[in-house]
Protein backbone atom coordinates (compact mmCIF):
# COMPACT_ATOMS: atom_id res chain seq x y z
CA UNK A 1 0.00 0.00 0.00
CA UNK A 2 1.37 3.37 -1.02
CA UNK A 3 0.30 6.57 0.69
CA UNK A 4 0.24 9.70 -1.44
CA UNK A 5 -0.73 13.09 -0.07
CA UNK A 6 0.06 14.99 -3.26
CA UNK A 7 -2.11 18.07 -3.72
CA UNK A 8 -3.08 18.07 -0.04
CA UNK A 9 -2.29 20.88 2.40
CA UNK A 10 -1.71 19.92 6.03
CA UNK A 11 -1.23 22.11 9.09
CA UNK A 12 0.67 20.58 12.01
CA UNK A 13 0.71 22.18 15.46
CA UNK A 14 3.44 21.56 18.01
CA UNK A 15 5.71 21.11 15.02
CA UNK A 16 9.06 22.43 16.26
CA UNK A 17 10.37 19.26 17.87
CA UNK A 18 9.73 15.64 18.73
CA UNK A 19 6.54 14.02 17.51
CA UNK A 20 5.28 17.14 15.72
CA UNK A 21 8.50 17.58 13.77
CA UNK A 22 8.49 13.91 12.76
CA UNK A 23 4.91 14.25 11.52
CA UNK A 24 5.84 17.30 9.44
CA UNK A 25 8.64 15.36 7.77
CA UNK A 26 6.51 12.27 7.19
CA UNK A 27 3.65 14.24 5.61
CA UNK A 28 6.06 16.14 3.38
CA UNK A 29 7.74 12.92 2.27
CA UNK A 30 4.29 11.58 1.33
CA UNK A 31 3.85 14.56 -0.98
CA UNK A 32 1.82 16.96 1.14
CA UNK A 33 2.34 20.69 1.38
CA UNK A 34 2.86 21.28 5.09
CA UNK A 35 2.49 24.32 7.32
CA UNK A 36 4.27 23.93 10.67
CA UNK A 37 2.86 25.87 13.64
CA UNK A 38 4.55 26.24 17.03
CA UNK A 39 5.22 28.81 19.72
CA UNK A 40 8.96 28.07 19.34
CA UNK A 41 10.01 30.16 16.36
CA UNK A 42 13.66 29.12 16.63
CA UNK A 43 12.75 25.45 16.71
CA UNK A 44 10.61 25.82 13.60
CA UNK A 45 13.70 26.87 11.66
CA UNK A 46 14.97 23.28 11.92
CA UNK A 47 12.12 21.96 9.76
CA UNK A 48 11.92 24.85 7.30
CA UNK A 49 13.12 22.56 4.50
CA UNK A 50 9.93 20.52 4.83
CA UNK A 51 7.28 23.13 5.61
CA UNK A 52 6.33 26.76 5.78
CA UNK A 53 6.71 27.94 9.36
CA UNK A 54 4.23 29.91 11.44
CA UNK A 55 5.07 31.01 14.99
CA UNK A 56 1.98 31.21 17.20
CA UNK A 57 0.72 30.59 20.73
CA UNK A 58 -2.40 28.47 20.26
CA UNK A 59 -3.72 28.63 23.81
CA UNK A 60 -6.46 31.16 23.09
CA UNK A 61 -9.26 31.05 20.54
CA UNK A 62 -8.18 34.29 18.88
CA UNK A 63 -4.54 33.30 18.46
CA UNK A 64 -5.42 29.82 17.19
CA UNK A 65 -7.85 31.23 14.63
CA UNK A 66 -5.24 33.77 13.55
CA UNK A 67 -2.65 31.04 13.00
CA UNK A 68 -5.02 28.95 10.90
CA UNK A 69 -6.00 32.03 8.91
CA UNK A 70 -2.32 32.71 8.22
CA UNK A 71 -1.88 29.20 6.83
CA UNK A 72 -4.96 29.55 4.63
CA UNK A 73 -3.70 32.90 3.37
CA UNK A 74 -0.35 31.31 2.49
CA UNK A 75 -1.61 28.07 0.92
CA UNK A 76 -5.21 28.76 -0.06
CA UNK A 77 -6.77 26.02 2.07
CA UNK A 78 -6.20 23.38 4.74
CA UNK A 79 -7.15 19.81 3.87
CA UNK A 80 -5.75 18.18 7.00
CA UNK A 81 -4.92 19.26 10.52
CA UNK A 82 -2.68 17.38 12.95
CA UNK A 83 -2.79 18.76 16.49
CA UNK A 84 0.46 17.68 18.10
CA UNK A 85 0.78 20.71 20.39
CA UNK A 86 0.62 19.79 24.06
CA UNK A 87 2.93 18.26 26.60
CA UNK A 88 3.46 18.86 30.30
CA UNK A 89 4.58 22.51 30.02
CA UNK A 90 7.61 21.93 32.21
CA UNK A 91 5.63 20.45 35.08
CA UNK A 92 6.39 17.34 37.09
CA UNK A 93 4.21 15.08 39.17
CA UNK A 94 3.27 16.57 42.56
CA UNK A 95 0.69 15.83 45.25
CA UNK A 96 -2.84 16.98 44.54
CA UNK A 97 -2.70 19.59 47.31
CA UNK A 98 0.16 21.44 45.60
CA UNK A 99 -1.50 22.05 42.22
CA UNK A 100 -2.30 25.68 41.41
CA UNK A 101 -5.00 26.94 39.10
CA UNK A 102 -2.41 28.34 36.71
CA UNK A 103 -0.62 24.98 36.48
CA UNK A 104 -3.91 23.22 35.75
CA UNK A 105 -5.04 25.71 33.12
CA UNK A 106 -1.68 25.83 31.33
CA UNK A 107 -1.80 22.12 30.52
CA UNK A 108 -5.43 22.24 29.40
CA UNK A 109 -4.71 25.26 27.17
CA UNK A 110 -1.86 23.47 25.42
CA UNK A 111 -3.43 20.02 25.08
CA UNK A 112 -7.18 20.60 24.70
CA UNK A 113 -7.90 24.25 23.94
CA UNK A 114 -5.38 24.45 21.10
CA UNK A 115 -6.86 21.37 19.40
CA UNK A 116 -10.41 22.67 19.81
CA UNK A 117 -9.78 26.17 18.48
CA UNK A 118 -7.58 25.09 15.57
CA UNK A 119 -10.16 22.54 14.47
CA UNK A 120 -12.92 25.09 14.83
CA UNK A 121 -11.02 27.44 12.54
CA UNK A 122 -10.07 24.82 9.94
CA UNK A 123 -13.36 22.91 9.75
CA UNK A 124 -15.45 25.38 7.68
CA UNK A 125 -13.09 25.12 4.71
CA UNK A 126 -13.03 21.33 4.94
CA UNK A 127 -16.82 21.26 5.08
CA UNK A 128 -17.07 23.46 2.00
CA UNK A 129 -14.84 21.06 0.03
CA UNK A 130 -16.46 17.90 1.42
CA UNK A 131 -13.12 16.39 2.47
CA UNK A 132 -10.92 16.72 5.52
CA UNK A 133 -8.69 14.99 8.01
CA UNK A 134 -8.18 15.90 11.65
CA UNK A 135 -5.69 13.87 13.66
CA UNK A 136 -5.19 14.69 17.32
CA UNK A 137 -2.18 13.44 19.24
CA UNK A 138 -3.46 12.24 22.58
CA UNK A 139 -1.60 9.77 24.79
CA UNK A 140 -1.80 6.52 26.66
CA UNK A 141 -2.44 8.96 29.51
CA UNK A 142 -5.80 9.67 27.87
CA UNK A 143 -6.79 6.02 28.28
CA UNK A 144 -5.38 5.19 31.72
CA UNK A 145 -3.51 6.94 34.56
CA UNK A 146 -0.43 8.81 33.42
CA UNK A 147 3.15 7.75 34.08
CA UNK A 148 3.91 11.44 34.55
CA UNK A 149 1.85 11.61 37.74
CA UNK A 150 0.52 14.98 36.53
CA UNK A 151 -3.20 15.19 37.25
CA UNK A 152 -3.87 17.90 34.67
CA UNK A 153 -2.03 15.99 31.93
CA UNK A 154 -4.06 12.82 32.46
CA UNK A 155 -7.28 14.81 32.63
CA UNK A 156 -6.45 16.88 29.54
CA UNK A 157 -5.55 13.86 27.43
CA UNK A 158 -8.78 12.12 28.49
CA UNK A 159 -10.61 15.30 27.46
CA UNK A 160 -8.85 15.30 24.11
CA UNK A 161 -9.98 11.73 23.48
CA UNK A 162 -13.56 12.79 24.21
CA UNK A 163 -13.26 15.82 21.96
CA UNK A 164 -11.92 13.64 19.15
CA UNK A 165 -14.89 11.29 19.32
CA UNK A 166 -17.41 14.14 19.54
CA UNK A 167 -15.93 15.98 16.56
CA UNK A 168 -15.93 12.76 14.54
CA UNK A 169 -19.68 12.50 15.07
CA UNK A 170 -20.28 16.12 14.11
CA UNK A 171 -17.97 16.36 11.12
CA UNK A 172 -18.39 12.92 9.58
CA UNK A 173 -21.44 13.88 7.47
CA UNK A 174 -19.27 16.52 5.80
CA UNK A 175 -16.61 14.05 4.62
CA UNK A 176 -14.21 14.87 7.46
CA UNK A 177 -12.62 12.13 9.56
CA UNK A 178 -11.40 12.83 13.09
CA UNK A 179 -9.11 10.33 14.81
CA UNK A 180 -6.43 10.31 17.47
CA UNK A 181 -3.05 8.68 17.82
CA UNK A 182 -2.32 7.76 21.44
CA UNK A 183 1.44 7.28 21.86
CA UNK A 184 3.02 5.17 24.53
CA UNK A 185 6.18 6.41 26.21
CA UNK A 186 8.31 8.18 23.60
CA UNK A 187 11.64 9.90 24.21
CA UNK A 188 10.58 12.76 22.00
CA UNK A 189 11.85 15.93 23.67
CA UNK A 190 13.90 17.17 26.65
CA UNK A 191 10.91 16.88 29.01
CA UNK A 192 10.36 13.19 28.30
CA UNK A 193 14.10 12.52 28.44
CA UNK A 194 14.27 14.13 31.90
CA UNK A 195 11.29 12.11 33.03
CA UNK A 196 12.86 8.89 31.77
CA UNK A 197 16.12 9.65 33.57
CA UNK A 198 14.21 10.42 36.79
CA UNK A 199 12.61 6.97 36.77
CA UNK A 200 15.95 5.32 37.43
CA UNK A 201 17.20 2.00 36.08
CA UNK A 202 14.80 -0.29 37.95
CA UNK A 203 11.64 1.66 37.00
CA UNK A 204 12.87 1.95 33.40
CA UNK A 205 13.25 -1.82 33.27
CA UNK A 206 9.71 -2.30 34.63
CA UNK A 207 8.26 0.01 31.99
CA UNK A 208 10.01 -1.75 29.12
CA UNK A 209 8.97 -5.14 30.49
CA UNK A 210 5.36 -3.92 30.43
CA UNK A 211 5.56 -3.29 26.66
CA UNK A 212 4.88 -6.32 24.45
CA UNK A 213 7.57 -5.26 21.97
CA UNK A 214 10.08 -4.70 24.79
CA UNK A 215 11.19 -1.32 23.53
CA UNK A 216 10.21 2.32 23.77
CA UNK A 217 8.64 3.89 20.72
CA UNK A 218 10.12 6.43 18.35
CA UNK A 219 8.73 9.64 16.96
CA UNK A 220 8.65 7.94 13.54
CA UNK A 221 6.28 5.29 14.90
CA UNK A 222 3.80 8.04 15.73
CA UNK A 223 4.38 9.97 12.50
CA UNK A 224 3.66 6.86 10.43
CA UNK A 225 0.30 6.38 12.15
CA UNK A 226 -0.66 10.03 11.78
CA UNK A 227 0.27 10.02 8.09
CA UNK A 228 -1.89 6.95 7.45
CA UNK A 229 -4.88 8.50 9.24
CA UNK A 230 -4.42 11.64 7.14
CA UNK A 231 -4.53 9.74 3.87
CA UNK A 232 -7.27 8.64 1.51
CA UNK A 233 -6.59 5.06 2.63
CA UNK A 234 -8.14 5.88 6.01
CA UNK A 235 -11.32 7.30 4.51
CA UNK A 236 -13.71 5.05 6.45
CA UNK A 237 -11.94 5.28 9.79
CA UNK A 238 -13.22 7.95 12.15
CA UNK A 239 -13.79 8.47 15.85
CA UNK A 240 -10.98 6.03 16.65
CA UNK A 241 -8.17 6.20 19.15
CA UNK A 242 -5.17 4.35 17.73
CA UNK A 243 -2.82 3.27 20.51
CA UNK A 244 0.73 3.23 19.17
CA UNK A 245 2.47 1.89 22.23
CA UNK A 246 4.16 -1.38 21.32
CA UNK A 247 1.45 -3.28 23.17
CA UNK A 248 0.66 -2.44 26.76
CA UNK A 249 0.31 -5.07 29.45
Amino acid sequence: MQLSLSNRVFAVTGAAQGIGAAIVTSLAEAGATVAAIDIDADGLARIADHATTHAADLGSRDSAHAAIAQVVERHGRIDGLVTAAGGVRGQTGRPLEEISEDDWQAIFAANVDAAMWCTQAAAPGMKARGWGRVVTISSGAGLRPSLTGIQAYAAAKHALVGLTRQLALELGPHGITVNSVAPGFILSNPATERQWAAFGAERQKQIVQGIHMRRLGSTQDIADAATFLGSDRAGWITGQILSVDGGHA
